[in-house]
């Protein structure tokens, strides 16, 4: 019987109840939630901390307009990291695997910042279709090739996403398998696989979190451009 790596990325049912809604509340149940005492515990307290420095750092090339985003581009950042490291876990699910997810995230909010451009600046924002000094005859070429790049932004950032973690859990899992397959015939190659599987799983918790945070970056910039 021939395994399909691919059926990791099935989204899972139980008695017929899709398991990915459950993987999507986990991240919230998770977190502890700071109490109104003045001393905090050690974990809240780092979670603070982590919270400021992330948003300080995120906000920093925005306008002060572009602050009222904070909020959700700081939620949207711990709940993207928390679903790509959970997944990570053995017998769990990875609910950005999933383009559909991942597009339904990135197309709400690349359209409220080009909303939000149309509505703040619209000829800032049309501007931008029509870089300055282009020659007459480029010009019809130029605002077709910025409206495509345009309308890819949300394509490209559920596909980064989506093509990274995927490709981490298939070449994770196509690793170990050559692991347990070598074992009983070849064990010093087994365990230089297994040494390369310890550091290539080190690499996807780097690349997990490394995504989460473009993720957000990229819709920061695009916010930027238009307020």
């Amino acid at each position: 019987m021939a395994l399909n790596f691919f059926d990791q990325f099935m989204s899972p049912t139980y008695l017929g109840i899709p398991l990915i809604a459950l993987a999507l509340t986990l991240p919230w149940v998770l977190y502890p939630s700071p109490s109104t005492r003045w001393l905090n515990n050690r974990l809240i307290t780092l979670q603070s901390w982590f919270i400021n420095r992330f948003t300080q750092q995120l906000l920093l090339p925005l306008n002060p307009g572009g602050h009222k985003w904070a909020l959700i581009l700081t939620s949207l950042m711990i709940f993207l990291l928390s679903l790509n490291m959970l997944g990570l876990l053995p017998y769990t699910f990875t609910p950005t695997t999933q383009l559909s997810l991942n597009m339904g995230l990135a197309v709400p909010f690349w359209l409220a910042t080009v909303i939000i451009g149309m509505r703040n600046q619209p000829t800032a924002a049309l501007g931008h279709l029509l870089p300055e000094g282009t020659p007459v005859p480029l010009i019809p070429v130029l605002i077709i090739i910025e409206t495509i790049s345009l309308f890819i932004r949300p394509l490209a950032l559920g596909v980064r996403l989506t093509a990274n973690l995927t490709a981490g859990h298939l070449l994770i899992q196509l690793i170990a398998t050559a692991a347990f397959v070598l074992l009983p015939m070849m064990t010093t190659v087994a365990l230089l696989t297994a040494t390369v599987l310890f550091l290539l799983t080190l690499l996807e918790v780097a690349v997990a979190m490394i995504q989460a945070y473009v993720f957000v970056l990229l819709l920061s910039l695009y916010l930027q451009e238009n307020v």
